[in-house]
């Protein structure tokens, strides 16, 4: 007997293998048999003829530790098909805790019902198993959480005896369930850390099984730089290494994502084990504070918005050399748009246009809309058109491309109906499938299964999910190829797409008929310590 029986749907089991007919046989959590089950009892019988069935995706990287614990429907997610997400990326995670009011600024800003009440990574997942999921989350432990418990707010090389306590605070975490460590070498606290720091932890990470995953020191002029040290870190390490959104940035030379492809293929061949993902569009957003030189962060918020009030200390800041976006060196303020802070009628416009509205210069508009924000000013977000359709396309040819949302699991009921995450949040998976692979045809469906279900799933090191197998858990997702649309636009970002009918998480059905069930099934994964 089974409980749910989905039949005569094209089986794409993420493997990349070709499809074929047959039926799924669900019983509790878990897949219970594949093929010719007309003669089976079922308490839910569904007819799927027509549809691809696959795998839940599994979003490799995302930031949505905070925002799971205010709301944990995950709707932006599950609508699209995910089912499983890895948080804690780019260096920033929900633990472990030295101050509990600097993380709370530092993550999200202050997100309703949400009180930092933890301390270690374990005590962190403890809290986020109390809530309704509606998807599985899984959650890597950031090396800037790291490097600010024990650090705090400064920038510099930590003695021997704080490195000790960072390495001894990554095998916690790991111990504790997370599955490796991300940083982000291009933000502040991480920017702060030598090579020699990031071998020394990658190294604790190695030992105990888990990955490393980085968002690298820079994408543009020097992007081989960035590359080239964290290969270097994976192979000195021993680490597993996975380069988070690998495509280089408005600034880079012609030839930066052949060179840095060629580069990744030759730290295989020496056996150093590296891997890399994208984001399936040519936006890249991140927070607005995020363009400030370092010194400029130090000592915690307050400290920054008085450096910002400061006039000769502004105009330091401004002629910062190296900012997180060539953009702004070429005043191309009419690239980036404003995607979440205090003044909701900022939201989807350019910088140009509200700088044209205040009548102040626009540098000196974002850093006066950073003073406005106050004790909120990390949580300013905004994205600019950064990357290159072309360097996405190479990337999406290659068998070893990931794809991931960088972006956050939210709900637009809610207390985090307000929030964006990324201007492809809540169609990622869609935009991917609609554009690369039905339109352009750069791969096969069978194939682009398989980059957002076996390949992140292989990565992470997790077996019974990403492929659909007897014994593998039941997250599920059924999708009409012909009918998935993107429909997120910069003036409306949170639209669900079109074209995906039924999401099964552990087994419970979470989307039926294209409309989101009461059904929160998700469950925290911790790797093994």
């Amino acid at each position: 007997m089974f409980d749910t029986i989905l039949m005569g749907g094209m089986i794409y089991d993420g493997s990349g293998e070709k499809p074929y007919q047959a039926d799924i046989g669900i019983v509790g959590n878990t897949i219970a048999e594949i093929g010719d089950l007309s003669h089976k009892d079922a308490t839910n019988r569904i007819d799927v003829k027509g549809l691809v069935v696959c795998p839940g995706f599994i979003d490799i990287h995302t930031h949505s530790d905070m925002v799971l614990l205010a709301d944990g429907k995950a709707d932006s997610q599950v609508m699209q098909g995910v089912t499983t997400e890895l948080a804690g990326q780019c260096g920033f995670s929900a633990a472990p805790v030295g101050d509990s009011e600097r993380m709370e600024k530092w993550m999200i800003g202050r997100l309703p019902g949400v009180n930092v009440s933890w301390r270690s990574f374990g005590g962190y997942l403890d809290v986020l198993e109390e809530k309704h999921l509606g998807l599985n989350v899984m959650a890597m432990v950031g090396h800037g959480a790291i490097r600010g418990a024990v650090l705090g707010d400064e920038i510099r090389q930590p003695t021997e005896d704080e490195l000790k306590k960072m390495e001894a605070l990554v095998a916690e975490s790991l111990e504790e369930g997370a599955w490796g460590m991300s940083t982000g070498l291009e933000y502040w606290p991480g920017i702060g850390a030598s090579t020699d720091e990031l071998t020394r932890l990658c190294k604790v990470v190695a030992q105990r099984g888990g990955f490393h995953a980085s968002h690298v020191r820079n994408r543009d002029v020097h992007y081989d730089i960035g590359f080239t040290e964290v290969i270097s870190v994976g192979r000195a390490s021993g680490v597993r290494t996975q380069i988070s959104h690998i495509q280089p940035k408005w600034g880079r030379p012609d030839h930066a994502m052949n060179h840095a492809l060629d580069m990744i293929d030759q730290a295989k061949s020496v056996g150093v084990d590296v891997g890399f993902d994208i984001i399936p569009h040519v936006w890249s957003h991140t927070g607005v504070a995020a363009i400030l030189p370092s010194w400029a962060r130090e000592g915690g918020v307050e400290h920054m918005i008085e450096r910002l009030k400061n006039p000769a200390l502004r105009e330091r800041i401004k002629a910062n050399p190296t900012p997180m976006w060539r953009l702004i060196l070429d005043e191309r303020w009419d690239l980036i748009y404003f995607l979440r802070g205090m003044d909701g009628s900022i939201i989807g416009r350019t910088v140009a246009e509200v700088a044209e509205e205040r009548g102040t210069a626009p540098y000196d508009t974002v850093l006066d809309l950073l003073v406005e924000a106050g004790s909120d000013a990390l949580s300013m977000l905004w994205t600019s058109k950064s990357f290159f359709e072309e360097d996405l396309e190479k990337c999406v040819k290659r068998s070893d491309c990931a794809i991931m949302s960088d972006t956050l699991a939210i709900s637009r009921q809610g207390p985090t109906g307000e929030l964006i995450g990324s201007l492809a949040g809540y169609g990622w998976v869609a935009r991917f499938l609609e554009h690369y692979v039905h339109h352009l045809k750069l791969i096969p469906l069978e194939e682009g299964i398989r980059r957002m279900t076996g390949l992140p799933a292989q990565r992470i090191g997790i077996s019974d999910r990403g492929t659909l197998r007897v014994g593998a858990k039941a997250d599920i997702t059924v999708f009409d190829f012909d009918k998935v649309a993107y429909r997120c636009t910069v003036d409306s970002p949170r639209e669900h797409p079109t074209g995906f009918v039924h999401v099964f998480v552990n087994g419970k059905q979470a989307v039926a008929d294209g409309v989101r069930t009461p059904v929160d099934a998700g469950c925290v994964l911790r790797r093994a310590g």
